[in-house]
């Protein structure tokens, strides 16, 4: 069993920005030094810049050769381009097929690793008849897109729980997470793909490593991935919405079942432990990346960025949270080529399930420029 680092903030601490921990297994968490001192929130990780404003509902994000990116709109289907220094949000152009949801729409982005050549953008689209990723292929100018192939479907959709991050692995194949389609019986079904890690090479077809030939799932028993990053080792990482008891950061490993609907977090004793575990009301996890070796996680009910010290498949130290209600929810982190990271915030989506009512500017899209990088 993987050491687990439990978090169990009270919200009076959440909202000062204190850290619990436990130990594995019932959690057991420490008095919250921060809190009970009074002294001030931990200090900011870098420098934030502002980079575009004005954006509706951002999701995904993918970076381009030359350091510019894309977001995704969920509700609009459009794709925008953003320049490496930011400024005016451009319209790249709109995504066929894209039925919006409670929580569905045009969900993530992943620039193909050859897209100076190729033009290649991979997007999941939720909404009948099913989930699905298709292949766009953008023009020249950044300023059309035309939608070449659906690369996989047959993932179940529903008003919630889409998941829909797309990821590049480090070998070149297509990583997706989904989410159960709102039917917790659908991870744990072998013949879904919903509640999955899914894995395929860009044309679609299943990578020969993968667990089951023929088939694109990597793992399963998850609720709902939206987010999925890898360390300089080549180790993966998912983040997971939990129920009402824990979300989740999981270090995939391949054909492993993650207990969900059985087990949630530390609930239970099925499937593959993680190797964090938040409260929802601290977290509510979508985006995550790798950086100095932390993952950085992005919390939408928490309204905050986690920083999740990591080593390798361990845990390595005590999660850290920054920007607690600074800038509401925070959909999409992204690592940007010069070693900042992008995020996006998610306060224009707040009349679906809450959450902090859109700022004035929002949705935003901001630089972190970590300390050291």
């Amino acid at each position: 069993m993987h050491p687990k680092r439990v978090l169990a903030l009270a919200l009076t601490a959440a909202l000062s920005g204190a850290v619990l921990s436990g130990c594995a297994g019932t959690p057991e968490p420490r008095t919250p030094t921060r809190a009970d001192s009074g002294s001030s929130p931990p200090a900011a990780p870098g420098t934030v810049t502002e980079l575009a404003t004005g954006l509706d509902m951002p999701w995904g994000l993918t970076f381009l050769p030359d350091g510019s990116a894309l977001v995704s709109g969920r509700a609009s289907g459009q794709i925008h381009h953003i320049p490496a220094e930011g400024g005016q949000a451009a319209l790249v152009g709109e995504v066929p097929g894209v039925e919006v949801s409670a929580e569905g729409g045009l969900l993530g982005l992943a620039a193909s690793p050859g897209f100076a050549e190729d033009r290649a953008v991979y997007a999941y689209v939720s909404g009948p008849p099913t989930n699905r990723v298709v292949a766009l292929r953008v023009a020249e100018d950044l300023r059309s897109l035309r939608r070449e192939r659906v690369v996989l479907d047959g993932i179940l959709t529903a008003d919630r729980h889409h998941g829909g991050r797309l990821r590049f692995g480090p070998e070149g194949h297509l990583w997706i997470g989904t989410g159960d389609a709102f039917e917790p019986e659908n991870a744990s079904d072998e013949d879904s793909l919903n509640g999955k890690i899914l894995r395929i090479r860009p044309d679609g077809s299943i990578p020969e490593d993968n667990p089951t030939p023929g088939s694109p799932v990597y793992s399963s028993g998850h609720r709902n991935v939206q987010g999925i990053a890898f360390g300089p080792d080549g180790t993966a990482y998912a983040s997971e919405l939990g129920h009402r008891t824990w979300d989740e950061l999981n270090v995939l490993r391949p054909d492993l079942d993650y207990g969900w609907p059985e087990t949630e977090g530390t609930d239970g004793d099925t499937g593959e432990p993680p190797i964090f575990t938040v409260h929802p009301d601290e977290a509510s996890p979508s985006g995550i990346a790798f950086a100095q070796g932390s993952i950085w996680m992005g919390a939408l009910g928490g309204q905050r960025l986690w920083q999740l010290p990591v080593d390798g498949p361990e845990a390595a130290g005590e999660p850290v949270s920054h920007f607690v209600g600074e800038y509401g929810r925070i959909r999409t982190v992204e690592p940007a080529p010069d070693g900042s990271l992008w995020l996006t915030t998610s306060n224009t989506d707040e009349a679906t399930w809450g959450g902090t009512a859109p700022r004035p500017n929002d949705d935003r899209l901001l630089r972190l420029e970590l300390t050291g990088s």
